[in-house]
């Protein structure tokens, strides 16, 4: 980023010639997630007046959806994952809404992240359970290969054709030539492990959001870094951290129920007299006019000067149009490969649209059911799916009708005494698209009768309540959150946070679209505390542009 030195003799420049003719910046954020209340909050609190967030649905935070039934359920962000530094534990510790799931530096792996207590149990579709040394041996095994897929970027070390560069059919054919070459083990004993494979590499696909974890690129896997320290959860609901951030930011700045049709960028040089769109009236953007508002002149007067244009227009859904000198876009990556081509005008650079192609976003989705009894003993913190047929299986795409094949398993809601007796299942990619096309006593029969099959008690009865998330149908997200998808890497990344119009000097040619979301960070993509500092990251460089070119206010 390059910072914008002001002198006396530069009056001419066009920040200069903005603000001397407009007074403060006009900063619009479209989203209110994490990333975009992240953003806005530190504009604000760096003096910055002249701010808008427009969020399109009708409620703040984004992929974080804490339903409040008898308890808090989470259909969106759920953990806190690592301590060390994490800005949403610092924000979350600091007004006393932790608590801990884990005791580990790093993640405890496949067992639930609900309780440090109890024992996964690993049930196959003929009822019966793994036992546990079996288990046990396999767990280390798959976990000394899984950590060899760190290796590749952090090391340098170059991937092979026979991995396809991909996270899946490497670690799948490193654990499954491992059991083969066992002598130890018995041909059952062998045939029950390389079945627990795919179910591992569904609970991979899940935690990626990918399709499918063999979509996942292998050479960039390792750049995504986990922060160490503990999970934890917040009982009273992440929106919790939501309406923290948002305490900062006065009402009347965020905007709900406000979709975008458009981004009108760079209309200095590409439409001299402004887009071929009528601005909306003035006097009633971001400007609190009840009790408590500022008084004295009117910063809407005069903002729309045809002679001279804004850089950045904002055309709403609803046909009103905002002019800004900055756009801060959070929406997600699943947004952006849908909606690129009709949401900028002129068109992103082909650089940006091949970062988007690139990169990956999927459905993450949980299914929470609800019984009148536990029909799990207390130790089991867990139930995981084996299906004994895919012990040779390839693939973890499934037709239709078998979408139910790629839930991984459910975990127990811990404890009781906040939740009462739930299970909360997972499943991701296309065929939690068809589940989300479903409705809830459809899923709710066929998770029954899969708890059924695989722990072999027919008497089961079907829950009392059913919730459950829709991320890749929701229009406003188009999935959970994004991934390297092989053939993308890091460098992807960069480039989808690369503000807009390209240039060597954020002075001579100021930055006006800027890109913020989980998906724009490198290291912590896919993580609430990625949203969080990636919305930190735009308002810092709209910060530091403006560092030398007004002055604080009180």
């Amino acid at each position: 980023m390059q910072s914008c030195e002001s002198s006396g003799d530069s009056a001419d420049d066009p920040l200069s010639r903005g603000l001397r003719r407009r007074g403060q910046p006009r900063v619009v954020v479209i989203g209110a997630g994490l990333a975009g209340l992240a953003a806005a909050r530190a504009l604000l609190e760096q003096g910055f007046t002249d701010v808008t967030v427009l969020e399109a649905s009708s409620h703040i935070g984004g992929r974080v959806q804490s339903v409040r039934l008898d308890t808090t359920f989470e259909l969106g962000a759920t953990w806190i994952h690592g301590s060390h530094g994490n800005p949403i534990y610092q924000l979350a510790e600091a007004n006393g809404l932790l608590e801990e799931t884990t005791d580990g530096e790093r993640s405890v792996g496949r067992i639930s992240l609900y309780s440090k207590n109890g024992v996964a149990c690993y049930l196959t579709n003929r009822g019966c359970r793994i036992p546990k040394d079996v288990v046990e041996e396999f767990s280390d095994l798959y976990n000394e290969v899984y950590n060899m897929t760190q290796e590749f970027f952090r090391h340098g070390k170059p991937v092979n054709a026979e991995s396809q560069n991909s996270v899946g059919v490497f670690t799948r054919e490193k654990v499954r030539n491992r059991i083969r070459d066992d002598p130890d083990d018995t041909e059952a004993t062998k045939r029950l492990k390389l079945a627990m494979i795919q179910q591992y590499l569904k609970v991979e696909s899940c935690e990626s959001s990918s399709h499918s974890i063999d979509e996942v690129s292998l050479s960039a896997f390792g750049e995504w870094t986990e922060i160490p320290g503990a999970h934890h959860i917040i009982p009273s609901g992440f929106m919790r951290v939501v309406e923290l951030l948002a305490e900062g930011i006065p009402p009347h700045v965020i905007q709900l129920g406000k979709p975008v049709r458009c981004i009108h960028w760079d209309q200095a040089s590409a439409h001299p007299r402004g887009p071929e769109i009528e601005p909306r009236g003035e006097g009633d953007h971001n400007h609190d006019t009840g009790e408590g508002g500022q008084s004295g002149e009117n910063p809407q007067q005069g903002r729309w000067d045809e002679d001279e244009p804004w850089p950045v227009v904002v055309e709403c859904e609803d046909c009103e149009v905002i002019p800004a000198d900055h756009v801060i876009v959070t929406v997600s990556l699943g947004v952006l490969k849908r909606q690129y081509t009709s949401f900028f005008r002129p068109c992103l650079p082909t650089e940006k649209v091949a970062a988007i192609h690139r990169l990956g976003i999927g459905t993450t989705d949980k299914i929470f059911l609800e019984f009148e009894e536990p029909f799990w003993g207390p130790e089991c913190n867990s139930l995981q799916f084996v299906w004994e047929d895919e012990a040779e299986s390839c693939t973890l795409t499934y037709p239709p009708e078998l979408w139910y094949r790629k839930i991984c398993g459910f975990d127990v809601l811990y404890p009781p005494e906040r939740y009462g007796h739930v299970l909360s299942g997972w499943i991701c990619g296309e065929e939690a698209l068809v589940m989300e096309r479903c409705d809830d006593e459809a899923v709710a029969e066929i998770c029954t009768e899969m708890l059924r099959q695989f722990t072999g008690n027919p008497n089961i009865p079907k829950p009392r309540r059913i919730l459950r998330s829709a991320w890749g149908s929701n229009p406003y997200f188009r999935g959970s959150y994004s991934y390297t998808q092989v053939g993308s890497s890091g460098a992807d990344v960069e480039k989808l946070a690369k503000p807009l119009p390209y240039t060597e000097s954020s002075k001579t040619a100021p930055m006006q679209v800027l890109f913020s979301g989980e998906a724009t960070h490198r290291k912590y993509y896919s993580t609430t505390h990625g949203a969080l500092l990636s919305g930190q990251r735009e308002a810092a460089r709209l910060i530091e542009m403006y560092r030398d070119l007004f002055q604080q206010g009180p």
